[in-house]
């Protein structure tokens, strides 16, 4: 392996490194400018370098024997052509990580009204447990009931007394045909 390559691979794995870094430490050691977004931004810097130094070592192994001048800016060549979609596609994926969205924390509010089932049974004025859904997802929560609810009963939240518990009525059909309180 001639000096250009080695040379070249030690720039690859500065970029990776500057990489690794700011992925794993970024925020803790504050590197790069929090607002720095785009071609600045230290995923595109890193991922310029790295595409440089990478580009370049192989175009070294491929290219025939040249003066040494040329071979190097050939291989410099190569690496900026090899580096700059790297970089694009860095700062692309980038903004799409920060712009990702996500759902809100649920509140006691959106646990109102939500309609779930008994999984232990709720004693009267005692506390069982309740899985509900809640935007796609299954969340159980202990239960009060004025009544008491075996397991498998269906019910609909009227409270939350509190973040962990909530009070429910059934929404069985009664033996009259209707839904209980």
């Amino acid at each position: 392996m001639d000096a250009t390559a080695i040379v070249f691979l030690a720039v690859g794995g500065v970029g990776v490194l500057v990489l690794l870094v700011a992925l794993l430490g970024g925020e803790m050691a504050d590197l790069g400018h929090p607002d720095a977004d785009g071609p600045f931004s230290l995923p595109a810097i890193a991922a310029f370098v790295g595409g440089v130094g990478f580009g370049g070592a192989a175009a070294s192994a491929l290219l025939p024997a040249l003066p040494g001048v040329v071979t190097v800016l050939l291989c410099l060549l190569v690496g900026v052509v090899v580096a700059l979609p790297l970089a694009a596609g860095a700062v692309k994926l980038a903004s799409s990580l920060r712009g990702m969205a996500t759902t809100p924390t649920l509140t006691s509010g959106d646990v109102l009204g939500a309609q779930g089932v008994v999984v232990s049974a709720v004693p009267a004025g005692g506390f069982g447990e309740v899985r509900l859904s809640l935007h796609g997802q299954q969340l159980k929560y202990a239960a009060r009931s004025e009544v008491p609810l075996p397991t498998g009963t269906p019910v609909y939240v009227v409270d939350t007394p509190s973040p962990t518990s909530v009070e429910v009525v059934s929404t069985a059909p009664d033996e009259s045909g209707g839904s209980t309180p």
